[in-house]
């Protein structure tokens, strides 16, 4: 019972427990879109290159705006921040269901929409990372918080993609998106519900070139910062596009419909849920850099292991190690760096986090619909595998060198004890 309780302690903060709640509704109707969204693409086209196109659309904003936005939300409220861009992903999902119920579709219409998603994720990414910190009472909760994120994400994870499988196969995409439009109404409701205590903000900042490089030579300075992001970066842009290519996996080599691609998407989810349980049952992050270095190695060897596979079953058995090696090396990461990064530069360092998970992904998925391609899905995946392999190596090599950074300031925060 202990057990349980230190597992869920953040929720002890009303603010996150609003959050919680309705971003897990939400969450569910965004899962079903981006499920219907593949399928839909896949259905009208047939084209690998296509689905990595639209998913290039979909993210590339956040490589090239989440910089500045970094800057934006280090001065912005963050709360308000957060309702104006729920609200605009609410009416690009009712956008999206009605051209499709209408059944005026088309793939420009996915491009463009799935652009302007992108736009808004590259301001709502970095401001929701950064508001988690406003939203815990207690400092020393902020890790669990951020895996309670993480399992929030896998758990609906599980749902979404199961749901959104059955209602394609039965009355099509355009529900999944209708639905996901209704499901933003939680999360906006619960964010007006939210009473932050608010600190004054500087009437005058710096130039906001001037803070962008100041945040670059940030990273760039600390060396923990900088691997952890450069590993990031590197594992989204190999590894990250078998989620692009599932549909034709799911079609061509499995043989299956939706019902088939919804199944592949909670197996890894399962995976992801695990990991991010595991890293809420956590006290300390102590320790946490090993665990980035062999999930990194899991990953990759379990995208080798599901590319080779030509059944379902064995498939449905080997996602669980894919979605449990992607998400411990994810949110391991993101723990580690919300925990040593400066507050007043929280902002700008998150934004290059989501650039590096996020904003380096489009690149992968563009490229990885190219070369499907050209030597086929299969090929791809292997390709991409075996290098997250190499990577999770270089990890494991780094590590020493990291702690004694780390270290210091894991002393000053009292997180290890003073050594003398």
């Amino acid at each position: 019972m202990d057990g349980l309780r230190a597992s869920l302690r953040a929720l002890g903060s009303r603010n996150y427990r609003l959050f919680f709640a309705g971003q897990t509704v939400s969450l569910i109707g965004t899962w079903m879109t981006r499920l219907a969204t593949s399928w839909l693409v896949y259905r009208l086209t047939g084209s690998a290159v296509l689905l990595g196109t639209v998913s290039f659309c979909s993210q590339i904003p956040m490589f090239f705006l989440a910089p500045i936005t970094g800057v934006w939300v280090d001065r912005w409220d963050r709360q308000r921040t957060l309702v104006l861009t729920q609200v605009l992903s609410m009416l690009q999902s009712f956008a999206l269901a009605a051209l499709t119920l209408g059944g005026v579709i088309r793939i420009w219409h996915l491009v463009a929409l799935s652009l302007f998603q992108g736009i808004v994720n590259a301001i709502d990414m970095p401001a929701r990372q950064t508001f988690v910190i406003e939203m815990v009472e207690r400092r020393e909760d902020l890790p669990n918080a951020i895996a309670l994120n993480s399992s929030m994400v896998n758990a609906t994870r599980l749902i979404g993609p199961a749901v959104a499988g059955v209602v394609i196969a039965a009355i099509g995409e355009g529900w999944c998106f209708l639905v996901d439009g209704i499901s933003y109404i939680a999360v906006i409701a619960s964010l007006l519900a939210m009473r932050i205590l608010r600190t004054d903000m500087p009437k005058e900042h710096p130039r906001a070139l001037h803070e962008l490089a100041e945040g670059w030579r940030y990273v760039r300075s600390s060396r923990p910062i900088s691997v952890l992001l450069l590993l990031l970066g590197l594992v989204s842009l190999v590894g990250m596009p078998y989620t692009v290519l599932m549909p034709v996996f799911a079609d061509r080599i499995l043989h299956g419909g939706p019902n088939t691609l919804g199944f592949l998407m909670a197996a890894s989810g399962v995976g992801a849920l695990v990991a991010a349980l595991s890293l809420a049952a956590r006290r300390t992050v102590v320790g946490l850099g090993r665990w980035i270095g062999a999930a990194t190695m899991l990953f990759g060897a379990s995208l080798v292991g599901f590319a080779l596979s030509r059944t379902l079953w064995l498939s449905l058995a080997i996602l669980p190690f894919t979605g449990f090696g992607m998400m411990q090396e994810m949110a391991a990461s993101n723990t580690i760096l919300q925990t040593i990064v400066d507050d007043n530069r929280r902002g700008r360092v998150m934004a290059y986090y989501a650039m590096a998970f996020q904003g380096v992904a489009p690149f992968g998925s563009l490229f990885g619909g190219a070369l499907s391609d050209r030597i086929g899905p299969a090929e791809t995946l292997v390709i991409g595998g075996t290098l997250c392999v190499l990577l999770g190596v270089w990890f494991i090599y780094e590590l020493p060198r990291l702690r004694a950074v780390v270290r210091p300031i894991y002393v000053r925060l009292g997180i290890l004890p003073e050594m003398t």
